[in-house]
């Protein structure tokens, strides 16, 4: 974020402080009359000409970038793995860590590890579960996969 004198275009196209179309103005004008009203003239985007720009006040700009960066944070996916004869004590301990996960806005990757194919039934069983337990907290992006020797299912933060 480029603000006041560090913007070293001839000219910007200006919008007011309510969001008005000022049009294209000088960018000295534009500074002169930032520093009248008490607020920053902030640049936008410096990929077109003249660069649009902005009178904002100055804590308005700073919580417009701290927005930004916080919608820029990638999320992450953490792989929780469990077994298909798993205990009830042990779910429990998974669930809440999956929802402490999905809580910290990250995605969780539930895999179930099976051996033979009468544990399969038994994974998908409690993929279902667990997606039932975690509703409040996130949703399924993927179907339940079933593989060979694992059972498997994203589920990401609501929003």
């Amino acid at each position: 974020m480029i603000k006041n004198e560090k913007i070293k275009a001839i000219e910007v196209h200006l919008t007011g402080i309510d969001g008005e179309d000022l049009g294209i103005v000088p960018t000295a004008e534009a500074l002169q009359m930032a520093k009248t009203l008490k607020v920053d003239l902030v640049c936008t985007s410096l990929y077109s000409s003249p660069p649009p720009c902005q009178l904002i006040s100055a804590g308005a700009a700073k919580q417009q970038k701290q927005q930004s960066k916080k919608s820029d944070k990638p999320v992450k996916i953490k792989e929780i793995r469990l077994t298909a004869a798993i205990e009830d004590h042990d779910y429990e301990t998974k669930k809440n860590q999956a929802e402490r996960i999905l809580q910290s806005h990250n995605a969780v990757l539930l895999v179930v590890k099976t051996q033979g194919s009468k544990e399969s039934a038994k994974a998908k069983t409690i993929i279902e579960e667990l997606l039932r337990d975690l509703q409040s907290s996130g949703k399924a992006k993927t179907g339940i996969q079933v593989s060979g020797k694992q059972s498997m299912v994203q589920v990401d933060p609501l929003s």
